[in-house]
């Protein structure tokens, strides 16, 4: 049930509970962080890290041209990402969790070019370590992981949203590449 203070803002009253919008954000913002390390850290920290040390080469390579590259591949991944789950928040009102999706259809930031900036961006991390570490076994890792992006994409997430947003999202996929991008932006006006 919703109800209203004096001074307009709503709240939830479940029985004598009751939660103000900064409540409720504060959760969700505590909702996106955990699913945040849950499921980018373990993809792109944890496994890489297990791939690394198991295969001798978690070093620090020596400076150079190519590993400031491959560094910043990594650090320009993980941007898009967070700059991903941001709007999922912040526009959508949900997670990057599949079971805490977002409430909208999010169609700003990032997305406007490309309708998974977020699995962009942890593709990305992934090559970037790959490369960075000069790592075979990472880059089929990140191979193994595009195509599993690919895959639940395809045969999962498109279909939900399709049935979800309807129309809205079959324009908006019609408009922005799946896995490229455009020059110019989605507008929904």
């Amino acid at each position: 049930m919703r109800a209203t203070s004096k001074s307009g803002e709503q709240f939830i009253v479940p029985g004598q509970m009751r939660y103000t919008r900064t409540t409720m954000k504060a959760f969700l913002a505590a909702r996106s962080i955990f699913f945040v390390v849950l499921l980018p850290g373990t993809v792109a920290g944890y496994v890489p890290f297990r791939i690394l040390r198991s295969a001798g080469q978690l070093r620090w390579p020596a400076l150079s041209l190519s590993v400031c590259l491959a560094a910043l591949t990594t650090l320009v991944g993980a941007v898009v990402l967070l700059a991903s789950v941001w709007e999922f928040f912040a526009a959508g009102h949900g997670t990057l969790a599949p079971i805490d999706p977002p409430r909208q259809l999010v169609v700003s930031g990032l997305y406007r070019f490309t309708r998974n900036p977020m699995y962009n961006g942890v593709v990305a991390v992934l090559l970037g370590q790959a490369w960075f570490f000069s790592s075979v076994r990472l880059f089929e890792y990140a191979a193994t992981v595009l195509v599993c992006f690919h895959l639940f994409v395809v045969l999962y997430e498109e279909p939900s949203l399709e049935h979800r947003f309807g129309e809205s999202y079959l324009s908006y996929r019609k408009a922005v590449p799946r896995w490229g991008f455009i020059v110019h932006t989605f507008s929904t006006r």
